[in-house]
């Protein structure tokens, strides 16, 4: 087990499966099957990142350095949020960026009911520990336990 400490983006408690990917993330790729061909268990599209592709992302713990792509990012992941399609929480190695930021805070605001914890600034040595099917928890002040 081992405690990481990032800055909270949005807050929430949770406890999820670890999903990691090393590479970014373009989150419009990832989430489209899902969003507008209705992919249940929403697995990522995204054929460019082979670490995710085929994954199912619904209700895990989603462990990425960044999002990259499209200026769409942010409204996905707010669309992401209010059908039900998301990740558990988003933990960012590294800053996040403003439209993924935008994206999840107003989904944490708009969309009621909905709670998706992201953390950011974890660091590097975040994702050269965590590993897909380790035990996420994420606690209100930004710490991140790995079992």
């Amino acid at each position: 087990m081992k405690e990481f400490k990032g800055r909270v983006i949005t807050p929430g408690e949770v406890t999820a499966e670890a999903v990691v990917t090393t590479e970014g993330f373009n989150t419009l790729a990832s989430l489209q099957m899902a969003l507008q061909f209705g992919d249940k268990e929403v697995k990522c599209g995204d054929q460019s990142n082979k670490q995710l592709y085929g994954k199912p992302l619904l209700g895990k713990a989603l462990c990425l350095p960044q999002t990259i792509g499209s200026t769409t990012g942010g409204l996905v992941l707010y669309c992401a949020c209010s059908m039900g399609k998301s990740p558990a929480c988003m933990l960012f190695s590294s800053h996040i960026d403003s439209l993924a930021a935008a994206g999840a805070v107003l989904a944490d605001v708009w969309v009621e009911g909905t709670s998706m914890p992201v953390i950011d600034c974890l660091g590097d040595e975040f994702l050269d520990y965590v590993k897909d099917g380790m035990n996420i928890t994420v606690k209100e002040d930004g710490t991140v336990v790995v079992e």
